[in-house]
């Protein structure tokens, strides 16, 4: 009977010994590593640094890089981190689990600067050598990769060292990243389409649009007037960003692994709720387009001309793509092929001209129709991805002013920025 008690004791204790392991390492805090264009063309990356920053207590930073899009620079972090440090004493008497800024700093690299060519990498930078670093680094957690611009550092990550894959999740900002990222992209898809990754197009956008039961004390620049003004020198700062009006649109990524559960995309999160596809939508087009042709906005879309056998190096840029006022290199394939690809970041009617000292390139005309929900109906030119490849939900209920999936994320707004407030308190 005592060796009865003594074996049921022992059982217990196992028990409730991996119960407390299994409580611990879901408590653990996430692994993260964020790629941003701050100082780029946008300056709601300021906005969603501070954001993290305030939050810094909750997650392992172990990467903070430079992917601009424009003039930003790693400089543009540090320029941040020494604005938190200012207010880093006061913070800390309330959160001395906040992370310091010298522990920011350390992780701070630059990354690439100028988008992919038509391969989709071009060459390691100080930012894709690191994200290999820290993938392979021993850890019984994987790493999050928050991409809150371009996508150039970690298709050049993967193309390095593809073996990281499968100890990495991402969380992309795509929309109109994916647009200026689109090389970056194609190749991901193509050669990792068994990455795990959030492709959020559109369900970001509820983060700071709001609906029409929107708090009154929180709406459009109120929240600064509120809970930001007299706080703190991030509190000064803030004004300069949109006037103090709330945007944060890459925050959601950060956001997705504070409020919900990570390991379920399908359920409800402070980032959004996403669904599972088995493609990604491609469209190729050999002859120029009419607005007959249509294609799922944030989809890939990729024109192809016939000229001239030239000898120039394969994936050279040799011509120009003017399409809503934008332009884009196009690439030389080989064989007389010439080739440049696109994705629109919204649903549009739009029209292109093509430019060139090359005869039979230049004043190529046409136009499209991009359109809702993405990625649309499946065609023999998508991408096959994985099954863990996810994005906005394409049900209409979730729409909110024609963009996918954002209801999602916008009926929390009241919870997630009530909190924030909070934190904001503490720089009085």
């Amino acid at each position: 009977m005592i060796i009865k008690n003594f074996v049921f004791l022992g059982v217990l204790i196992l028990f409730l010994l991996s119960e407390a392991l299994v409580f611990a390492q879901k408590r653990e805090k996430p692994r993260i590593l964020i790629s941003t264009d701050i100082g780029g063309t946008d300056p709601d990356d300021n906005q969603s640094m501070i954001h993290l920053m305030m939050y810094s207590d909750l997650f392992q930073v172990e990467g903070l890089i430079s992917s601009p899009f424009g003039k930003g620079r790693k400089k543009d972090l540090l320029d941040m981190i020494d604005l938190y440090e200012k207010d880093f004493i006061k913070l800390k008497k309330y959160n001395a689990k906040l992370s310091s800024p010298q522990a920011l700093r350390a992780v701070c690299k630059q990354g690439e600067i100028d988008s992919a060519p038509y391969q989709g990498f071009r060459k390691s930078s100080e930012g894709s050598e690191w994200i290999i670093k820290c993938a392979k680094k021993k850890s019984n957690q994987v790493l999050w990769v928050l991409v809150w611009g371009g996508i150039e550092d970690l298709a050049q990550a993967l193309h390095d060292a593809p073996e990281i894959e499968n100890k990495i999740r991402v969380f992309w900002i795509g929309g109109p990243n994916k647009k200026w990222s689109i090389n970056a992209y194609s190749y991901i898809v193509e050669h990792h389409p068994n990455l795990w990754i959030i492709e959020s197009n559109a369900t970001y956008r509820g983060w700071f649009m709001e609906e029409e039961n929107a708090p009154a004390n929180m709406h459009e620049g109120a929240y600064y007037e509120n809970f930001i003004k007299g706080h703190g020198e991030m509190g000064k700062d803030f004004i300069k960003y949109y006037k103090g009006h709330i945007k944060m649109g890459d925050t959601p990524s950060l956001a997705y692994l504070m409020k919900g559960n990570p390991d379920n995309p399908k359920g409800e999160s402070w980032g959004g709720q996403y669904i599972p596809i088995a493609y990604s939508s491609r469209y190729i087009f050999e002859r120029n387009t009419t607005k007959d042709d249509n294609f799922p906005a944030y989809g890939l879309v990729e024109w192809r001309f016939k000229g001239p056998n030239i000898k120039i190096p394969s994936d050279s840029a040799c011509f120009t793509f003017e399409i809503q006022k934008q332009e884009w290199p196009g690439y030389y394939l080989g064989k007389g092929i010439y080739g440049v690809r696109y994705s629109s970041k919204k649903p549009e009617v739009g029209s292109y001209i093509t430019h060139s000292k090359i005869k039979d390139l230049d004043g190529q005309k046409g136009e499209y129709t991009s359109t809702s929900p993405w990625p649309g109906m499946h065609n023999k030119d998508d991408f096959k991805v994985g099954k863990n490849w996810y994005t906005d939900l394409s049900n209409s209920e979730y729409f909110l002013d024609g963009q996918q999936g954002a209801k999602t994320i916008s009926k929390f707004r009241k919870e997630y920025l009530s909190d924030w407030a909070k934190r904001w308190k503490s720089l009085e």
